[in-house]
């Protein structure tokens, strides 16, 4: 995989599509820890109730924030899933090598095997017809 592959136009798109929700989303998150910061200053006492109701909002746009990183990282998995197919087929291709190896291996040994156990008949049916028990 060290060979740089060129992507189809749609993929790229798709990609530079991603990235900027990830930009997006980061600075989203960014925003409101700044602002979640700014509410937790409280200058006097009637100030608490909006202070709590600021608050409260800065963490549901945070919570929003995170759903939105969730559901970009689900799209690129799902993304890196449905089309990385080269690696899915090196992967393929690797084990059908493994398993070829193998079977060729397997090949060998029943062969010897075979090659032994007919030279062993041979001698014992050699050594029983040439017996004058039989």
């Amino acid at each position: 995989m060290a060979q740089q592959r060129a992507l189809p136009q749609s993929k790229e798109t798709l990609l530079q599509s991603y990235n900027k929700r990830l930009k997006d989303d980061i600075k989203s998150i960014m925003d409101n820890f700044t602002e979640i910061i700014k509410t937790a200053k409280i200058e006097d006492e009637t100030q608490v109730s909006r202070a709590t109701q600021g608050e409260q909002d800065n963490y549901e746009m945070h919570v929003r924030a995170g759903e939105s990183l969730m559901k970009l990282v689900s799209d690129l998995k799902q993304f890196l899933i449905l089309n990385d197919f080269p690696s899915v087929n090196e992967a393929i291709d690797q084990r059908n090598q493994q398993l070829r190896a193998l079977q060729e291996e397997c090949d060998r040994k029943l062969i010897t095997l075979r090659d032994e156990v007919s030279i062993d008949l041979y001698e014992l049916e050699e050594e029983y017809y040439s017996s004058r028990y039989k």
